[in-house]
């Protein structure tokens, strides 16, 4: 009897492990995966238009000297290459801004344009003096000059890289992995040589005209915050809701130091 007793311990003991064992070996739960961004309808989507100035006097345009490149002094004989960092018009409204929306879009991602910006080195200036462009997005770089020029982009949160572009030389495509506003670009051939490259992780951005204005267009309604960036003054920001098919205007001001 005692014998019995004995087996039919060791036998629960036995079916008490199994079940621990084939516990320890059950899979975990998997999580829920995130609900993906809602598409856009484009039925309901809104514009966002508006004029960038400057409150106060601008700084006077500085006057390059390139007497260091034939080329390009002989170009500029009778029309002075002058600085571009603060563009204002009469009005004081600002050229090359880039205004776009840093936050509110969510988990929403968008796909890569496949079509190349352009930008150009001519009469020894890069034009436009500021571009834009999505992330991973090709920028195509042109040497228009009969002198060679060094393209010499030099991010934060980007690669960096250095290469030279002899006249009549093939453009130079390459791209930007990550968001940036905005990367600096020098050449180490003409030292007067700058621009600037905004790298964005959405469509909705844009860089103001002569007059200063820009228009943002095909964005969801919803609560966002709208940037604005400029090489000397910095970013602005402002927070916005925008209704199903509104045209919203909003604008920005920078103060003149």
């Amino acid at each position: 009897m005692k014998l019995r007793s004995h087996y039919i311990v060791m036998g629960l003991a036995a079916a008490l492990v199994l079940a621990a064992c084939s516990k320890k070996e059950e899979a975990p739960a998997q999580q829920a995966a995130a609900p993906a961004a809602a598409p856009i309808d484009m039925a309901t989507v809104a514009t966002i238009t508006g004029t960038v100035k400057l409150d106060g006097t601008a700084p006077k345009p500085v006057h390059f000297k390139t007497d260091s490149d034939p080329y390009c002094s002989k170009f500029h004989a009778s029309s002075p290459l002058m600085s571009e960092e603060v563009v204002a018009d009469k009005e004081n409204d600002l050229e090359n801004v880039v205004v776009y929306i840093k936050s509110g879009l969510g988990d929403r991602t968008f796909p890569t344009p496949t079509e190349a910006v352009e930008l150009d080195q001519t009469g020894c200036q890069y034009k436009p003096h500021v571009v834009a462009l999505m992330v991973n997005q090709p920028l195509s770089i042109v040497n228009s000059d009969q002198t060679t020029h060094n393209i010499h982009p030099t991010p934060a949160n980007n690669r960096d890289w250095n290469k030279s572009q002899p006249p009549g030389a093939q453009p130079i495509v390459d791209s930007f992995a990550r968001e940036e506003v905005a990367i600096p670009v020098k050449c180490n051939v003409h030292s007067w040589m700058k621009c600037y490259i905004a790298v964005l992780k959405s469509p909705y951005f844009a860089v103001t005209k002569s007059d200063g204005t820009f228009e943002i267009k095909n964005l969801p309604p919803g609560d966002y915050t709208i940037a604005a960036w400029q090489e000397k003054y910095g970013s602005v920001e402002q927070k916005i809701t925008v209704a199903p098919k509104e045209t919203k205007k909003v604008d920005f001001t920078f103060k003149a130091s």
